[in-house]
């Protein structure tokens, strides 16, 4: 066998940053479910007939939104009360300012996956 080396990839080849986080029967209605993901701390919610998913971290308090109540498309801090859109992460109860991450979400054959790029 000859000696050979792996070169990095130079063009603008897409990686993906796709990871499966759960099954959807793993996720309650408006429950909730705090996951990590290549070190990323990651919240899911099924709620509205959809699955979302935020950075588990409120953006004022630094606590797991993945404690917090659902009420359908938000989320809610439970340590200052803050509320979070989970469609697209906005703060909309103070002290909460600043939006919360989202990430997308797919279901495929029953199977959730977050991009984390």
């Amino acid at each position: 066998m000859g000696d050979f080396s792996v070169q990095p990839r130079t063009d603008n080849v897409e990686v993906s940053t796709w990871m499966v986080a759960c099954n959807l029967d793993d996720l309650a209605p408006e429950r909730p479910l705090g996951i990590r993901l290549a070190g990323t701390a990651i919240c899911l919610v099924r709620a509205a007939g959809d699955v979302f998913a935020v950075h588990d971290e409120c953006t004022h308090g630094a606590v797991p939104l993945s404690d917090g109540e659902v009420d359908g498309c938000t989320i809610e801090c439970w340590l200052h009360g803050s509320r979070f859109d989970l469609r697209s992460g906005e703060a909309l109860d103070l002290p909460a300012t600043e939006p919360v991450r989202t990430f997308p979400v797919r279901v495929i054959g029953g199977v959730v996956s977050v991009d984390i790029g």
